[in-house]
């Protein structure tokens, strides 16, 4: 009997860990689209949101109905690696007006459970003209129709609208295309993880006319200041090492690489005491991870590769094929390089294999190869880059993990 005890304690938290690392790769999770992680995340709701409340402040909503669990994750300061990105064929990132119509799409698709392409794309005209600091649409021009088609089908991609006759694409070919959607009202407001209403933001503003600070929708009043995030002077002890607890955690759960010099005085302190490495390394053990701790800082590894959204290294990636390559480079200069000796070391990569990176290889390729090996860098928290392409390129200690041992013969 003991023996059975221990086996399902064992399954009960190897499904915990898998759940956690799910959802934090990929914060809604549908029951259409993954549905036995769903079915796994179901099960374990209760277990799930007290792990996420107690070591992170998030919020885990789970609707078995409705068919769908998300994972509002907070962040102090926007995340400008992780961008919306278009659905359709090249996969760019999100401008600025598409961004603007996918808020607008999104306040008026709220109006109605079934609308139409039309009905939408007229409802949003009227939105635009209706306050002076947005542009206007225009559904007559084509790459109006194509930014409003982008918007549209990042909705579709969460399952907040739903095409149930004709194709939104069809809309970028013509403005009388038919297309039928129905809305998920429920998880259109969900997907905003903000603590802050945008309209409790803009009604806090003395100017009618100003823009809001987007900063305050990020304001948590647990941490004991509903004017900016973390803590002011007026916090408690208590507040204090809550906000140090999770302000650490999700950087650790969110980053790949977390540095102590990037940290504030209140996160070291909190992470050099007792009971805060205890709870680090109980909430890495609990998740599944392995933590590394490093005399230069944190880092999370998980074995299964779950809980990211991105991999490096990774061969099917021509960008980060070229960033491990150009490691070896900047550690053969001491760790630092200047970025115009890493074009031409890209060009003469380029030149070695013709056939290679087709995309790069034609005028000014290197450079542009090297500026996506180096955002490539940055962004898993391998390098940093300053001053543009008159700067330099510097290795940061991570990038010592990938640093190959060369054995004397």
């Amino acid at each position: 009997m003991s023996t059975l005890a221990n086996q399902l304690v064992k399954a009960e938290k190897e499904e915990l860990s898998r759940a956690i690392r799910v959802l934090l790769g990929r914060p809604l999770v549908s029951l259409h689209t993954d549905p036995e992680d769903f079915d796994l995340i179901r099960r374990r709701h209760q277990a799930l949101a007290r792990w996420f409340d107690y070591y992170c402040g998030w919020r885990l909503l789970v609707e078995p109905r409705l068919g769908y669990a998300r994972l509002v994750k907070v962040r102090e300061t926007a995340d400008p690696s992780r961008p919306a990105r278009r659905r359709r064929s090249t996969r760019a990132p999100f401008d600025r007006r598409r961004y603007t119509l996918l808020c607008l799409i999104a306040g008026e698709a709220l109006a109605a459970p079934v609308t139409t392409i039309g009905m939408l794309a007229q409802r949003v005209v009227q939105a635009a003209a209706a306050d002076e600091h947005i542009p206007g649409f225009d559904p007559v021009r084509g790459d109006e129709r194509a930014a409003f088609a982008d918007a549209l089908r990042l909705l579709e991609h969460y399952g907040a609208v739903t095409a149930v006759d004709g194709a939104t694409d069809s809309y970028v070919d013509s403005a009388e295309a038919k297309v039928l959607y129905r809305v998920d009202t429920t998880r259109l407001l969900r997907l905003l993880a903000a603590p802050v209403a945008p309209s409790a933001v803009a009604e806090s503003s003395d100017d009618p006319v100003a823009w809001p600070d987007l900063r305050d929708l990020t304001v948590e009043r647990r941490y004991g200041s509903a004017a900016a995030p973390g803590f002011a002077d007026g916090a408690s002890e208590t507040q204090r090492n809550l906000w140090a607890r999770h302000s650490l955690l999700r950087r650790l759960l969110d980053d790949p690489v977390v540095y102590r010099a990037d940290m504030t005085a209140a996160q070291l302190a909190y992470a050099g005491s007792l009971t805060g490495r205890q709870i680090l390394r109980r909430a890495a053990e609990e998740a599944g991870f392995e933590l590394e701790e490093r005399a230069e800082g944190y880092l999370l590894i998980d074995p299964d590769a779950l809980a990211s959204d991105g991999k490096f290294p990774d061969e099917g990636a021509h960008a980060k094929v070229a960033a491990l390559l150009l490691l070896d480079v900047l550690a053969a200069s001491s760790g630092t390089r200047a970025f115009n000796g890493l074009v031409e070391e890209s060009g003469r990569l380029l030149e070695r294999f013709p056939r290679w990176a087709r995309a790069y290889q034609s005028d000014g390729g290197a450079g542009r190869l090297t500026d996506d090996a180096v955002a490539v860098l940055c962004d898993f928290g391998l390098a940093r880059h300053s001053g543009g392409a008159t700067g330099s390129v510097q290795l940061l200690p991570a990038a010592l993990r990938y640093t190959v041992d060369r054995e004397e013969t």
